[in-house]
């Protein structure tokens, strides 16, 4: 087997976009290849095995990958009105969106010349993505992309104060659904702070909550069931706010608990739905949005919400950068096979 693929960060967020040696996904939809693609009796954490597998598994897991590791497969758009279309992957499964992905899909897209771009100005860059139509506004200064500002699909609350029993306590958690299913709640409400030193026990009540939410109404998306089902706990706090902009610093535990290093894309678009809701947030007005790390992205609530009335539409901004480009082998001897996770 040999894979290439050309690999970004996102804020610190690894993003392994795959460009030859992936099997034929079949589907009409990009939402189809990703059904296909988790097979019958299969999950989002836990797909059937199949020779696309192989390859999610070899490129994330040990030795080629790492327990944090992310990617896409590129796939064929629904239409002829976007560039692309992409599957995401992690090291569990399959997600139905991915925001820091999506930036650096942007990025790199301009970067290949798959899509032409100013000099000096913004390219738009439209991905079909398994919850929909995302667009990725590609900054550029003389000649070089600068950033990435990436318009979701809308997002929309469907709790704001639900009461969860934690081992810690009972909490209240605020859903959102932006293209992915995620639960927020204050890190200070369990006793925590967003700290590296304490990410061992934010990554337990990250997956605790998220295994309390299972079958809840919240988590169940309004139109289409797929969508259905938390994908990120979403552990924040509050920061003083810079130049008079609001301040959150968060940590995203999503799919089996895996961390996002970025302050997450669609998890920032789900802040910002929540926090319109809350009143606390008007549309126009800026979020700075930091990751355990201290990387940042940006965002706003745009004006006049969705025109088919499905939530309100955020714009979600920050940088990628390339890191590398790679031809991974697995030799038919080698006993590891796709790897292993520890």
């Amino acid at each position: 087997m040999f894979v290439r693929t050309v690999d970004y960060h996102t804020a610190g967020e690894p993003f392994r976009i795959v460009l030859d040696g992936v099997p034929p996904i079949p589907g009409d939809t990009v939402a189809e290849r990703r059904a296909i693609a988790l097979g019958a009796g299969g999950s989002a954490t836990a797909p059937r095995p199949s020779a696309l597998d192989e390859v999610r598994q070899l490129l994330s897991r040990e030795p080629r990958g790492h327990a944090g590791m992310y990617g896409g497969f590129l796939v064929p758009p629904d239409d002829d009105e976007a560039h692309l279309g992409v599957l995401f992957w992690h090291k569990d499964g399959y997600s139905t969106a991915c925001g820091h992905g999506t930036i650096a899909l942007g990025a790199w897209a301009v970067d290949s010349g798959l899509v032409a771009a100013p000099a000096d100005g913004v390219a738009r860059v439209r991905i079909d993505v398994p919850s929909g139509r995302v667009t990725a506004l590609v900054h550029r200064a003389g000649g070089r992309t600068t950033g990435v500002t990436f318009r979701n699909v809308p997002s929309r609350v469907t709790a704001l104060k639900l009461p969860v029993e934690t081992s810690r306590g009972t909490v209240d958690v605020a859903v959102a659904h932006s293209g992915a299913c995620y639960a927020s709640v204050p890190a200070a409400a369990l006793g925590l702070a967003v700290e590296k030193q304490q990410l061992p026990e934010l990554t337990a009540l990250g997956r605790e909550i998220r295994a309390a939410l299972a079958g809840s109404e919240a988590v169940a998306h309004p139109t289409d069931a797929r969508l259905s089902g938390v994908y990120g706990v979403i552990l924040h706090d509050e920061l003083p706010p810079v130049d008079g902009v609001l301040n959150q610093r968060n940590v995203t535990v999503f799919a089996d608990g895996q961390i996002d290093r970025s302050p997450c894309g669609s998890g920032t678009s789900a802040r910002l739905a929540v926090l319109a809701a809350e009143g606390r947030l008007a549309p126009g007005e800026p979020l700075r949005h930091e990751s355990i790390i201290g990387t940042v992205f940006s965002g706003q609530v745009l004006p006049g919400g969705d025109p088919q009335g499905e939530g309100v539409v955020t714009e979600v901004g920050g940088t990628a950068f390339r890191t590398g480009e790679h031809g991974f082998v697995l030799e038919p001897d080698d006993d590891l096979g796709a790897g292993f996770l520890l």
